[in-house]
């Protein structure tokens, strides 16, 4: 049974979702599982477990794969783990523990042996891990595509940081703001005017001059039924174009999965709307939604260019955004009591 049929028929992910992914992966390439976590319709965690079920072969724990010596690395040339996408990580008296994309792969497992003198035990890992370790320990870049989806499964992984926590550090790509105690003045001040705004239009100026302090170019667009235009943005020119979300796009997926969307601009005709603001398709890219009673209003989209990963604090996005839905609310609880 091939590994899509297998994850529908453990019932970890739909019909649909294959369909998807195995669609992404014409496009985009890499193997079915980086599709499925891209899309977010499973953490990188739930596929190694799926995937060790699978092959019937551990998996490799991330730890694992951290702070690993020259030696061990040495065990198995650059060459060879490039051909084969492998990574030794462990090795005992007369075994060399191997992290392999596929550890099914006896030739690889037989080459590996008589090149290291050591019995070879294979492990199983994503392909967005074993990259990352053929990046760090072997010098083997990645494509952007590879390093936007491992950078958002890292900050998946951190606490996510909400709107009522009492401070907040501020984002890495901001200007340095003198020490941790002037960052957390700065994100009270952000917050006192998020509290005391006015109006909608104040909010969203606020919005986005805060959310370009971590990313290069910001875009709120406001959901209106079926369709979604800019609100307000900084260095992406809306020309006045009006997206129908009729068709499949990072917009109506944000939206039905009730979550951030993380990845690149797909060439799909529900993205040419977005495709033609930004005058090209980024290869790494943020959609928010900002939410009222659990309905999205609008939508937070952020890049650092079509060519460039983004390397903005998730986290503070977040928050800012956290406070964006709080600040609607209470213009809207404002105006219910000005009207009794």
């Amino acid at each position: 049974m091939k590994l899509g049929e297998a994850l529908v028929k453990e019932g970890l992910i739909t019909k649909e979702h294959l369909r998807l992914a195995l669609e992404r992966q014409v496009i985009f390439g890499g193997r079915i599982g980086t599709n499925i976590v891209e899309l977010g319709i499973l953490t990188e965690d739930e596929f190694a477990k799926f995937l060790s079920r699978y092959l019937k072969i551990p998996v490799v724990e991330s730890s694992q794969l951290a702070g690993l010596d020259d030696e061990t690395i040495a065990s198995i040339s650059k060459e060879m783990a490039e051909k084969y996408r492998a990574i030794p990580f462990k090795k005992e008296k007369t075994r060399l523990h191997v992290a392999m994309l596929d550890p099914k792969n006896m030739n690889a497992v037989d080459e590996f042996r008589f090149v290291s003198g050591y019995d070879i035990i294979p492990y199983a890992a994503s392909e967005l891990r074993i990259l990352y370790a053929l990046e760090k320990y072997y010098g083997v870049k990645r494509d952007l595509r590879y390093i936007s989806i491992f950078d958002r499964i890292e900050d998946e992984k951190k606490p996510v940081v909400s709107a009522d926590i009492a401070a907040s550090p501020p984002p890495a790509s901001q200007p340095e703001r003198g020490g941790d105690s002037q960052g957390k003045e700065e994100i009270k001040k952000i917050k006192e005017a998020f509290a005391d705004v006015k109006d909608k239009e104040e909010i969203a100026g606020l919005l986005i001059d805060e959310a370009q302090k971590a990313a290069k170019r910001v875009a709120l667009f406001l959901i209106k039924g079926t369709n979604v235009s800019v609100w307000k943005s900084k260095d992406i020119s809306p020309e006045g174009v009006e997206i129908n979300m009729a068709l499949p796009s990072i917009f109506n997926e944000v939206l039905a999965r009730k979550a951030y969307y993380r990845g690149p601009v797909l060439k799909i005709p529900g993205n040419e709307g977005l495709i033609k603001i930004l005058s090209g398709a980024p290869q790494d890219s943020l959609t928010m939604p900002i939410n009222i009673r659990d309905r999205a209003i609008a939508l937070l989209y952020a890049d650092n260019g079509n060519n460039s990963v983004l390397d903005a604090n998730l986290n503070y996005l977040n928050t800012l955004v956290a406070m964006a839905s709080i600040s609607f609310e209470l213009l809207i609880l404002r105006k219910k009591i000005m009207d009794m």
